[in-house]
C-alpha cells in the first residue's frame, strides 16, 4: 500500500485488519484503506498474502473472492448495518462509521486485492453498490514488479549459433588493424535469423532506423514470393542484413574453416525488412522452409570505447546503407541515445494502473509490428490495443511537437513535423555531439507524458473550435499554458490521472478564442500557417492580454 501510496496510485494507506469474517450468512474482508482529503475518493485494501519465495499462480476463483468479500465489507457499511454489529473498540468501527457518513458523497471506489501470487486477470467487472460503480482490481506481484523497474535497462542479446543453427556460421574475417572495427562476411540460414527474431523482436532491431512497415510494401513482399517460390535464389536476390555486434566469438566450422560462433550485444543495422519479412512470412505460411534460405551478412564488430564514436559510426551506417525504402531525415536520428532512453523507459514505464503502457514509436512502423508479433491470438491483440491503444503512441516528430510547445517555441512547432523534429534533435545535443544533454530518467519520462496529455487535449479541444489553423492554435495555447501558468502546473498530477480536470479544459478552450483573435489580429492579411512560423508571432501572442486563469483548477498549485 505504501508503494501503491508513493507513485500516486493511490492516498495515504492505513491498516485497517477486519479479517475474514462471517456477519449473518456472508463473509466479510478489509485489510487496510485509503481516502482522499475530500473523502470523495475510497480504496479498500484485501491481502491474500503466501509467503513464497518463487513466481507462484493464484486462481482468477482465488482473487474474485477476496474482491467479493471486501465488496461485502463496503455494501454492508454504505447501508449502515456493520457499525451495529461491531464493538467500538473494534479497529474497523470508526472507519465503517466513516463510510456510513460519506458514501453519498464518493466520486470513485475502488478495491484492490492484494496479493504475493502472479493472478491472471489484474481486474474484474465493476460492481454496482448502493447506486454507485466500484471498481475491482487485482495488485499481484507481477503488477508490482512492474513499478520497481521502471527504467532499468535490458539485457544484452546473445545469440549462439551452436544453438540456433546447430554450427558455428562459415565466414571470412577481417581484422580491423587501422579501424575502430573488425569486419566479416557470413551467410545466416533462414530459419536461424527467423528464431532469432521470433526470441528478441524489436530489440534486436534498436539499431535500425525503421522497423517492419508492411507485408505489402513492394520491397518485403518480393521477400514473401521468394521465399515462397524460388527460395534457393533469396540469397542472389536480396542484399543481404548489416550486423554490428559488441562481440564476436570465433570458433571452427564442421569442415574445419573459420566461423562465427556467438555474437554479444547483436544489432541489426540494415535489414530489419528482411528479417521481420523472413518472420511473418513463415507466421502466416508455415510451409515455407526456412532452413534452406540463406541471408548474406554482414559483421561489424565494434572495438571503440567510445560510446558516443559508436554511436555515430551506428547512425551513419544505417544512413549510408538504408536505400531500399524512402528514410525520413527523422527516421536518421533514430538511433540517438535519447530517443533510445525514450524507448527503453516506454517500454518498462506503466501507468499508474500498472496495467496500462506509452508506446515510444522511435523505428517507423515499430507500433504496428509489435501488435503483428506479439498478438499471436485474437484475444491477445485485443488486450494489446486495450493496455496500449494508438492514442498512447507517441512518434519521433510527436513527441518534439509536445516538448517544444511546452518549451514555448510554438513558432518552431508551426514549421511542421520534420523541420521542429531537426530544431528539436539540434536543441538537444547543443550542436555538438561532444556535449550531449543528460539522458532523460523515469520521473522525467513521466512529465514528458504529462505535457504530451497537454498537448493532445488541447488539440481535441481546438479542432471542433475552428476550421482552419488547429495544430498552429493548439501549439500557441500549450506554449500560453506554459507561460502564464507553467511553473504552477502539477504535470506529476496529469500523469497520475492520465487526463486533465474539466476546468483545466475550460481554460484551455478560453484561451484557445482568444489565441486565435490574436493571431488574426497580428497576421496583417497573412495566413496564419505561415505567419505562425515567425518568432515575432509568438511575440505578439505571448504580450497580448488574457482572462485570468479560473479559480479551483486541480493541477495548479
Amino acid at each position: 500500500m505504501q508503494h501503491m501510496s508513493q507513485i500516486g496510485m493511490t492516498f495515504d494507506p492505513q491498516i485497517c485488519h477486519y479479517a475474514p469474517k462471517k456477519v449473518g450468512s456472508a463473509i466479510l474482508r478489509l485489510s487496510g484503506y485509503a481516502m482522499s482529503d475530500e473523502t470523495d475518493q475510497l480504496d479498500l485494501f484485501g491481502s491474500l498474502y503466501s509467503g513464497v519465495d518463487d513466481v507462484t499462480p493464484i486462481t482468477d476463483t482465488e482473487t474474485k473472492t477476496a474482491a467479493e468479500q471486501s465488496l461485502r465489507f463496503l455494501a454492508k457499511c454504505a447501508e449502515g448495518r456493520l457499525a451495529k454489529t461491531m464493538d467500538e473498540s473494534d479497529d474497523a468501527y470508526a472507519f465503517a462509521v466513516t463510510i456510513q457518513d460519506c458514501y453519498p458523497n464518493l466520486d470513485q471506489i475502488r478495491i484492490y486485492v492484494l496479493t504475493d501470487r502472479q493472478a491472471k486477470a489484474k481486474n474484474f467487472k465493476p460492481r454496482e453498490v448502493s447506486g454507485k460503480t466500484v471498481k475491482l482490481e487485482v495488485m499481484d506481484i507481477e503488477r508490482l514488479h512492474r513499478h520497481w523497474s521502471e527504467g532499468k535497462p535490458r539485457d544484452e542479446l546473445v545469440v549462439n549459433f551452436e544453438e540456433v543453427s546447430g554450427g558455428a556460421l562459415p565466414c571470412v574475417y577481417v581484422p580491423g588493424e587501422a579501424a575502430d572495427y573488425d569486419y566479416a562476411m557470413t551467410v545466416i540460414p533462414g530459419e536461424a535469423l527467423r528464431f532469432v527474431y521470433e526470441k528478441y523482436g524489436g530489440r534486436l532491431l534498436e539499431a535500425n532506423v525503421r522497423s517492419f512497415l508492411s507485408a505489402t510494401a513492394k520491397v518485403n513482399k518480393g521477400i514473401r514470393d521468394t521465399l515462397q517460390t524460388t527460395f534457393e535464389r533469396f540469397m542472389a536476390y536480396n542484399n543481404g542484413i548489416v550486423i554490428v555486434a559488441d562481440e564476436v566469438h570465433l570458433g571452427k566450422t564442421g569442415d574445419g574453416g573459420p566461423g562465427i560462433l556467438w555474437l554479444k550485444g547483436m544489432q541489426i543495422v540494415n535489414g530489419g525488412q528482411t528479417t521481420a519479412s523472413i518472420y511473418f512470412s513463415k507466421k502466416k505460411n508455415p510451409e515455407i522452409d526456412l532452413r534452406r534460405a540463406r541471408v548474406p551478412a554482414k559483421i561489424i564488430a565494434l572495438r571503440s570505447q567510445d560510446s558516443i564514436a559508436e554511436e555515430a559510426l551506428i547512425s551513419d551506417m544505417s544512413r549510408f546503407a538504408n536505400s531500399q525504402t524512402s528514410v525520413k531525415l527523422s527516421d536518421l536520428s533514430a538511433n540517438k541515445p535519447f530517443h533510445v532512453q525514450i524507448e527503453n523507459l516506454a517500454l518498462s514505464t506503466y501507468c499508474p494502473d500498472g496495467i496500462g503502457r506509452w508506446f515510444y514509436e522511435r523505428a517507423a512502423g515499430s507500433y504496428n509490428t509489435m501488435l503483428l508479433r506479439e498478438g499471436t491470438t485474437p484475444a491477445r491483440l485485443r488486450q494489446l490495443k486495450e493496455s496500449i491503444p494508438t492514442s498512447r503512441r507517441i512518434t519521433k516528430t510527436d513527441l518534439a511537437k509536445y516538448l517544444n510547445a511546452w518549451a514555448q517555441r510554438p513558432d518552431s512547432v508551426s514549421f511542421g513535423t520534420q523541420k521542429n523534429s531537426e530544431k528539436f534533435m539540434a536543441d538537444l545535443t547543443n550542436n555538438d555531439l561532444e556535449t550531449p544533454l543528460p539522458l532523460p530518467d523515469v520521473p522525467a519520462y513521466k512529465l514528458m507524458i504529462a505535457k504530451a496529455i497537454l498537448f493532445k487535449k488541447a488539440h481535441a479541444l481546438v479542432r471542433p473550435m475552428f476550421q482552419q489553423a488547429q495544430a498552429n492554435i493548439a501549439a500557441y495555447v500549450v506554449s500560453l499554458v506554459a507561460n502564464r501558468i507553467g511553473p504552477k502546473l502539477d504535470l506529476d498530477k496529469i500523469w497520475l490521472r492520465q487526463d486533465i480536470s474539466a476546468e483545466l479544459k475550460t481554460q484551455l478552450q478560453t484561451w484557445a478564442g482568444e489565441v486565435n483573435k490574436v493571431l488574426h489580429d497580428s497576421a496583417g492579411g497573412r495566413m496564419i500557417s505561415e505567419w505562425a512560423k515567425k518568432a515575432e508571432c509568438w511575440t505578439a501572442v505571448r504580450g497580448a492580454l488574457y482572462t485570468e486563469p479560473v479559480q479551483g483548477i486541480p493541477e495548479v498549485r
